[in-house]
């Protein structure tokens, strides 16, 4: 059975830094491009950021890049997202993602994989 945790997710001042782990159970992270999704409230769930499952390539959403990080480490079996700089738009439930997919530079939920049950993070004053 395939069960991914995510952690680390609360409330935080603007500005401030948050770093959600994904442990992901049941799988091998090595064969799977994981990542992370986020659903703010009334807004779809989009694409956030995403590390690739050979060849050590990283995806990022516009709105996130160069205030975010994912990084993996596979012996642990875990996937991270390290959010720095963090505004209020920024609030949303944070999703982990095995096997999303990537063309190009862009990546997107193409209905398969699996999903962690989400963490949420909230940036306000």
């Amino acid at each position: 059975q395939v069960q991914l945790v995510e952690s680390g997710g609360g409330l935080v001042q603007p500005g401030g830094s948050l770093r959600l782990s994904c442990a992901a159970f049941g799988l091998t992270t090595r064969s799977y491009t994981m990542g992370w999704f986020r659903q703010a409230p009334g807004k779809e769930r989009e694409f956030v950021a995403a590390s690739a499952w050979s060849g050590g390539r990283t995806f990022y959403a516009d709105s996130v890049k160069g205030r975010f990080t994912v990084s993996r480490d596979d012996a642990k079996n875990t996937v991270y997202l390290q959010m720095n700089t963090l505004k209020p738009e920024d609030t949303a439930v944070f999703y982990c993602k095995a096997g999303i997919a990537c063309a190009g530079s862009r990546c997107y939920d193409n209905g398969s994989g699996h999903w962690g049950q989400g963490t949420q993070v909230t940036v306000s004053s």
